[in-house]
């Protein structure tokens, strides 16, 4: 397995993960519920933006930024 398709895989798992948990915060009817699930999606768009390019096209510099993404929580 490259580095690629292993930084690839965590980013997936991570991915996932943050979106079951901004459906749960969405269920949520409190005020700081919402806030919260607004910030995993500010994060998974962070995601988005890096990753535009495709995973084909990735940087060092990109890959930085993707395992500093990882490692925010």
């Amino acid at each position: 397995m490259s580095q690629t398709d292993e930084l690839k895989n965590r980013v997936e798992a991570k991915k996932l993960s943050l979106q079951s948990k901004i459906k749960e915060l969405q269920a949520d009817t409190q005020a700081t519920s919402r806030e919260q699930a607004q910030k995993l999606q500010a994060k998974l768009d962070s995601l988005n933006e890096n990753i535009k390019g495709g995973w084909d096209s990735m940087t060092e510099a990109v890959a930085g930024k993707l395992n500093e993404w990882l490692k925010d929580d």
